[in-house]
């Protein structure tokens, strides 16, 4: 049996991982990340809670693989530059060195929204396909393509952000400073700012009720359970964004033709009132769809643990490993 071990930096926890050559996690550590703290303290953390991980499984680092990491940035293995970690504050971090020299294993680093795809297909939802686009909406909207059981992100591994890819031309400013991002019409955080807008015009909505009549207090889940009632409001909501998202997933479908597409993420929790609806809303607006058909959009299944499997199988996907 190979042992592999995973870490998957948040920007609230560092979670590590031993895990067998069956995709199964045998021991998970995990600690605070505190990120604005020097990259010297949080890489020094980063290798302590996978060592930890590594003695719960009672194995010794020697019996490991190697290690691999999911950090929400942006890596270029050829340069071994840390490019861009928002979270964290970095930019142009030598990150190989500085990890290299805490644990004495081959090291690989991917972006975690790819890491988390990469877990989907060799151990959740999508275990059973070669070539999957996966998209997690939650408050932002991250993105994974596997092609051929490895990931895809371009020639500098800065590549499959999704979530930027442009849906509106000169549309709603996003987090990234861009205008008319996928994000910015397809994440929690947009249908939150659409309901309150809403709510503003029509205040008799089941969604203000719902939110105590405070509209702060409005989420994704209470305007899709508003929808599942039938309150006027949050129906139009709703199909206003399902269109908005099968827009950008039909985008990705003609582009690559994914075996299947992923649903991660908070608002995948509406389960089949959204993944019956964008399946059928894919079929109208998806390029020669009734020809050649269309990709299932199915649900993702390791919740948390997709992007620490993905991440510990990054051997596998990068081949030799990062350009020294």
């Amino acid at each position: 049996m190979k042992y592999y071990l995973g870490l998957d930096v948040g920007g609230t926890n560092l979670v590590a991982g031993v895990v067998d050559s069956t995709y199964k996690i045998i021991a998970k550590e995990s600690v605070s990340a505190n990120a604005g703290r020097s990259v010297e303290e949080i890489t020094s953390d980063m290798a302590e809670v996978s060592k930890k991980a590594v003695r719960k499984a009672g194995l010794q680092l020697d019996d490991l693989s190697s290690w691999g990491i999911g950090m929400p940035s942006c890596v270029n293995p050829k340069t071994r530059l840390l490019v861009h970690a928002n979270n964290f504050g970095w930019k142009n971090v030598p990150i190989y060195e500085y990890l290299e020299k805490q644990i004495p294993l081959p090291v690989y680093i991917e972006n975690d929204a790819n890491c988390a795809a990469y877990g989907e297909v060799l151990a959740g939802a999508a275990g059973s396909y070669t070539d999957a686009v996966m998209l997690t909406l939650g408050t932002g909207v991250g993105g994974g393509i596997v092609i051929n059981k490895k990931i895809y992100a371009g020639f500098d591994h800065m590549g499959a952000e999704l979530g930027h890819t442009k849906l509106v031309y000169n549309g709603v400013t996003c987090t990234c400073g861009q205008k008319g991002c996928l994000e910015s019409y397809c994440s929690s955080t947009a249908l939150i700012r659409r309901a309150r807008e809403a709510v503003e015009a029509t205040p008799s909505s089941l969604v203000m009720d719902m939110c105590g009549y405070d509209k702060s207090q409005i989420n994704g889940e209470i305007v899709f359970d508003c929808a599942k009632k039938g309150d006027t409001v949050a129906v139009r909501l709703i199909d206003e964004y399902i269109g908005y998202l099968a827009a950008g997933i039909s985008s990705f479908i003609t582009i690559f033709r994914p075996e299947v597409i992923i649903l991660g993420g908070g608002m995948a929790q509406a389960g089949d009132f959204l993944l019956d609806a964008l399946n059928e809303r894919l079929h109208t607006c998806t390029f020669a769809a009734e020809v050649i058909g269309i990709p299932q959009v199915i649900k993702a299944k390791l919740g948390n643990d997709a992007g620490l499997i993905g991440a510990a199988f990054l051997e596998k996907s990068m081949g030799d490993g990062p350009e020294k």
